[in-house]
C-alpha cells in the first residue's frame, strides 16, 4: 500500500512540474502533506498540488521597493567606474559587477572575493572584499 502511495505521489509531482513549471520542492512538499494526511485519492493530491502552485504564484508577485529605484548620485571615485549620471542603487551594483567581470577582478580560488584594482581600491579602501561587504561599501559613495 505504501509503494502505491509513493508511486501516485511521484506521478503527481512530475505532472505538476511539467504543466506549471514550478519547483519540484514546492510540489513535493504539497504531495507529501497530502500523503501524510492519508489523502491518496488522485483528486485530493491534485488539489494539494494546485494549492501549492497558486500559493507560489501569489508569493512571486512583489512590487519593487521605491527606495531601490531612487536615483542616487555617485561620488567622484565611484563615478570613475559606473559613470557620473544619477543611477538607482541596483544599477550601480550591476555596473560595478560588469566592471569587475570585464577586468577579471573576481578571485580565481574564492569566487566570493573581489580583488580591487586602483579604481576599486579608492571605493573599498582595501585590496580585497567579499561580495557581501561590497554593497555596504558602495553605500558610502552614493547620495
Amino acid at each position: 500500500m505504501a509503494t502505491a502511495k509513493k508511486a501516485a505521489a511521484k506521478k503527481a509531482v512530475k505532472k505538476a512540474v511539467v504543466k506549471k513549471a514550478v519547483t519540484k520542492a514546492v510540489v513535493k512538499k504539497a504531495v507529501k502533506k497530502a500523503v501524510v494526511k492519508k489523502a491518496v485519492k488522485k483528486a485530493v493530491v491534485k488539489k494539494a498540488v494546485k494549492k501549492a502552485v497558486v500559493k507560489k504564484a501569489v508569493a512571486k508577485k512583489r512590487t519593487p521597493n521605491a527606495a531601490f529605484m531612487k536615483a542616487l548620485t555617485p561620488s567622484p571615485q565611484l563615478a570613475a567606474v559606473v559613470g557620473s549620471a544619477p543611477l538607482p542603487r541596483t544599477e550601480v551594483v550591476s555596473k560595478l559587477w560588469a566592471y569587475i567581470k570585464k577586468n577579471k577582478l573576481q578571485d580565481a580560488v574564492n569566487r566570493r572575493m573581489v580583488n580591487a584594482d586602483a579604481k576599486l581600491k579608492e571605493i573599498f579602501g582595501k585590496g580585497q572584499v567579499s561580495m557581501f561587504e561590497m554593497a555596504g561599501l558602495i553605500g558610502k559613495h552614493v547620495k
